[in-house]
């Protein structure tokens, strides 16, 4: 065998790793501005991340040295929660729970039954928790908007559309064009909490940075911008965990 033509292993999508008794999926990626091996945990599940010329048994072999560190974050993680009927979830930061309401067709609505919030999901079983993620969008997507052009008008700037996007880490994302994605899960937080990532992506359209500059201005069109960045902080992780 001639060892100058010997390939490189093939780096995977995924790989898996021995927790506590437990096969946990870490998905795999390489990510063309990291200049190192790295090992998260956002919501949607543990990443390996390579750096461009990784290889991949020095990731395996950092994922294993990195076992003891997933094993205690995965412990602390909040658990994904269910869009399921008699699940209870928040909308605008007011926790609600979800009821099948076994018709085959309508809209999902708010109601109070027994002196409890509730969302009345229609549609098969199997269906329902797109259902509720659609109209979770669309809410959001309703609110975002109506922020968004308000701190636009304060700021001075011209915003080109709103989306909503489903990412597992970010909140919000603004480019220079003017087109600014919002993370739905925001519909299920305080609306303070809404607002501030409204105001803080529309100010990127003053300043595309995180200077001081950039905060002057988030602050100037959002006064109390530290209340919903500070929720953020302590609950962010959690309110990800939903719908994942």
């Amino acid at each position: 065998m001639n060892l100058f033509f010997r390939t490189r292993p093939k780096i995977p999508t995924s790989t898996a790793l021995e927790i506590d008794g437990t096969t946990v999926s870490i998905a795999v990626k390489v990510n063309a501005r990291s200049k190192s091996y790295r090992l998260s945990l956002p919501a949607t599940g543990p990443v390996l991340t390579l750096p461009p010329h990784g290889k991949w048994a020095e990731a395996e072999a950092f994922l294993h040295r990195h076992r003891g560190w997933l094993a205690a974050r995965i412990k602390r993680a909040p658990a994904a929660a269910s869009f399921a009927h008699d699940g209870v979830v928040p909308l605008r930061g007011v926790d609600h729970r979800i009821v099948a309401t076994g018709k085959v067709r309508g809209r999902v609505e708010l109601a109070e039954l027994d002196g409890e919030r509730v969302i009345l999901v229609p549609g098969e079983a199997a269906h329902q928790a797109r259902r509720l993620v659609d109209w979770f969008k669309s809410e959001a997507q309703a609110d975002l908007e109506q922020r968004t052009a308000f701190h636009a008008g304060r700021l001075g700037v011209a915003v080109k559309a709103v989306r909503m996007r489903s990412q597992a880490s970010r909140w919000g994302s603004c480019s220079s064009s003017g087109n600014i994605n919002y993370n739905w899960r925001l519909i299920l937080a305080p609306p303070f909490v809404l607002d501030y990532v409204a105001a803080h992506e529309v100010a990127h359209l003053v300043e595309m940075n995180h200077s001081a500059a950039f905060w002057a201005t988030v602050k100037r069109t959002l006064p109390e911008m530290e209340r919903g960045r500070a929720w953020l902080k302590a609950h962010g992780r959690q309110l990800m965990a939903h719908g994942g």
